[in-house]
């Protein structure tokens, strides 16, 4: 039976809303490899039976994440024999013929006396012959995006087995110089495929290294506005900022603990740049590294008992990536292989580790991954000037900033490198991704 149930996304598209400035340029995804055998799937436009335009095409928004993800390649709408809308209109003669093997079908109501709509959506097995999943979500017309990125989460889930990313947010950093002497800088969150990109801060001075809470209530981040960094966070339903550090020197790359409580950070307070936790209710600090050599870009273990970070302190000014255990010190080098490693993110299930890599002077930095079990590395990309990768939280994707014609542009790409995208924009340059966490 189907289901009727309130979109679990309300609550956060008014969390997001309210921190909005202004309209940041659109990103648009360009598929730049995929899978070489990707899952067909129909997906027949969904039937509106009100009145008006909607001011989303819920259809187009689903074939887009599908695609997007390289795992799913929609049928061109021309191509359809038939256009159904629920399960009694579907003959699987008609989609066996056209080589589908799932079937999406849908139509969007008003619901009695109330400003929601009702989306109804099916999911079938076409060479089976049965249906998989169905169920009916109301949500506002405004939130008719969020409702199509929910059901393709759903659609993909169902066949791939791996929970679906496409409800998820990025946070991401834009550049553009406006002379010699004036560059505007952004910091911007949009969904995962740039759509409705929006300004959270806007500054003449350097923003750099957002980052999510584990809650995805807040972001931290370092802003220049005060000339010097400093470490801010902003709570994203009300836009509220707190300066969290106003220490000498070096105050970055801030990033929470797995469970909310901590933030590593490096600061060089002290004289040299350290990774250092604070505890977030007490704001005691911890000094965690005590060496002469430059430690930053901490990251941490899923169990929070451990922090990964990027130092020199094997020598010949070669960056590895080491790891210190919190509650003994204990500090052991994990990367061996190139000249140089660095911003080193451990997956969920902390058997991989994705960081950038050079394996020699002359070589171009590229993302890999790394099995530490067995100790091996693999390149990812084949882009230029790789920085900044941040993991999606289904741990399917990477996503990177990178270099192509003089500016900086996202990418990403799958944990296995078969899949492939690029989110470009129009003009200047786009940097240091963060991927929220799932957003329930």
């Amino acid at each position: 039976m189907n289901m009727l149930r309130s979109l679990t996304l309300l609550a956060m598209g008014l969390l997001f809303g309210l921190s909005v400035q202004a309209q940041s340029q659109q990103l648009v995804i360009q598929i730049t490899q995929g899978v070489d055998n990707p899952i067909p799937i129909a997906v027949v436009p969904f039937d509106w039976q009100g009145f008006g335009v909607l001011p989303e095409n819920v259809t187009d928004v689903i074939n887009g994440d599908l695609r997007n993800s390289g795992e799913f390649a929609p049928l061109d709408q021309q191509n359809m024999l038939s256009f159904p809308h629920q399960e009694s209109e579907v003959f699987y003669r008609d989609w066996r013929l056209l080589g589908s093997d799932y079937l999406l079908v849908g139509k969007i109501s008003r619901s009695a006396n109330s400003q929601l709509v009702e989306v109804q959506y099916e999911l079938f097995d076409v060479v089976r012959e049965m249906r998989v999943v169905g169920e009916v979500i109301s949500g506002t017309e405004t939130q008719l995006r969020d409702i199509s990125h929910q059901i393709s989460d759903v659609v993909f889930e169902k066949i791939t087995g791996v929970r679906g990313a496409f409800s998820t947010k990025i946070l991401y950093v834009t550049s553009q110089r406006e002379s010699n002497l004036v560059t505007n800088y952004q910091l911007n969150l949009a969904d995962y495929d740039g759509g409705r990109a929006q300004v959270l801060l806007q500054s003449q001075e350097p923003i750099m290294s957002p980052t999510w809470s584990p809650d995805a209530s807040q972001i931290a981040y370092v802003s220049f506005e005060s000339t010097r960094p400093r470490i801010y966070v902003q709570n994203l339903s009300t836009g509220a900022r707190e300066q969290l550090t106003d220490f000498p020197g070096i105050n970055s790359a801030p990033i929470w603990s797995p469970d909310g409580s901590k933030m590593a950070m490096v600061l060089s307070k002290d004289g040299n740049p350290d990774i250092y936790v604070m505890d977030l209710r007490t704001r005691e600090l911890r000094k965690v590294t005590t060496h002469f050599a430059v430690d930053t870009e901490p990251s941490w273990t899923p169990d929070s008992s451990a922090i990964l970070y990027t130092s020199e302190q094997g020598g010949n000014n070669r960056p590895q990536i080491y790891q210190v255990t919190l509650s003994t010190g204990w500090t052991e080098r994990v990367t061996f292989e190139g000249t140089y490693n660095s911003k080193a993110s451990l997956l969920p299930d902390g058997n991989s580790l994705v960081l950038i890599h050079r394996y020699d002077v002359n070589d171009e930095f590229h993302l890999a991954i790394m099995n530490l079990e067995r100790g091996t590395l693999r390149i990812l990309t084949n882009t230029q000037l790789d920085e900044s990768p941040t993991i999606a939280p289904n741990a399917s994707m990477v996503m990177y900033a990178s270099k192509s014609g003089g500016r900086g542009i996202l990418n990403a790409v799958s944990i296995d490198g078969r899949v492939k995208y690029q989110l470009p924009i129009a003009e200047g340059d786009v940097r240091e991704p963060a991927w929220s966490p799932f957003l329930d």
